[in-house]
């Protein structure tokens, strides 16, 4: 994969937020501190959902922000509003993340725009859902995979030789990992990938200072589900299962990746946080 032309799609992913209603809110909460004032972040699927929440808290935080985004040029460029709009400074990555050399690019453009790199965000991910496990065709089953996880391991090792002591990484699983979904074999085994990975990473980078943890958001309202192949019963339902018995919204999740991203964490390596609505899962 060397252009994102070429992708493989079985459906309309990643998908427009411009073109979802209710519109996702991805607005900051509060008033910012600085807590993450001289930092530069390079952010996964920040065009929309959970990216560009954490890319608006980020910025309203202090934070530069590398906008990676695989297709949606309209909903990026309104993220790369939202982080201006906050006082910092952005700039648009079009990659997929699924590629090494792509990820060796979003590296040394982050690089040539800032001169440095502190956080990584690996956000971008992918689901298609099906019935069955023979519904699953080899060429979905690469696909998700190589957008979910091994891209992460892609940009890992491409900001690896930039992270300092005091740099963090904060991974994107979810709450599928955990209590499983019948409907999204392949996108769940990532997502159990994707913990093993920052568990496993955490102790590997640790001593040299940099923190790895993640987050496992439960049902967010984004353009992942409608756009992902989700029937529209299931759409108008969304989120309606959880104790507190709707969807979450992405300003909710967005607080946890600063959370992990700020000096607040410092005691905190290898851990899951858990905005699901209340679903209790074993961390």
């Amino acid at each position: 994969m060397t252009d994102t032309a070429e992708m493989i799609h079985e459906d309309s992913l990643p998908g427009h937020e411009s073109a979802l209603e209710p519109k996702p809110e991805w607005q900051p909460r509060y008033p910012g501190s600085d807590r993450l004032k001289g930092k530069v972040a390079i952010i996964t699927g920040a065009d929309s959902g959970i990216g560009r929440a954490v890319a608006a808290l980020y910025a309203r935080e202090g934070a530069k922000v590398a906008i990676v985004y695989l297709l949606e040029d309209d909903d990026a460029n309104e993220t790369k509003r939202i982080v201006e709009g906050e006082g910092s400074a952005a700039i648009l990555i079009k990659a997929d993340v699924g590629s090494k050399k792509m990820c060796e690019r979003i590296a040394e453009q982050t690089l040539e725009a800032f001169g440095r790199i502190d956080i990584l965000v690996n956000n971008a991910g992918e689901q298609h859902p099906d019935e069955d496990i023979t519904d699953i065709t080899e060429e979905q089953l690469e696909r998700t995979f190589q957008t979910n996880i091994f891209g992460m391991f892609y940009l890992v090792q491409a900001v690896r030789p930039h992270l300092e002591e005091g740099s963090a990484i904060i991974n994107c699983t979810s709450v599928t990992m955990y209590k499983g979904s019948k409907n999204l074999l392949d996108y769940s085994a990532t997502k159990g990938a994707i913990t093993a990975f920052t568990r496993s990473l955490s102790e590997n980078l640790i001593s040299d200072g940099i923190r790895v943890n993640a987050v496992a958001p439960g049902p967010i309202w984004s353009p992942l589900n409608p756009c992902g192949g989700a029937s529209q019963e299931k759409v108008e339902h969304f989120g309606e299962g959880t104790p507190i018995g709707r969807a979450g919204q992405p300003n909710e999740v967005a607080p946890s990746f600063l959370f992990l991203a700020c000096e607040d964490a410092s005691y905190m390596s290898g851990q899951v946080l858990h905005p699901n609505g209340g679903i209790v899962v074993n961390g």
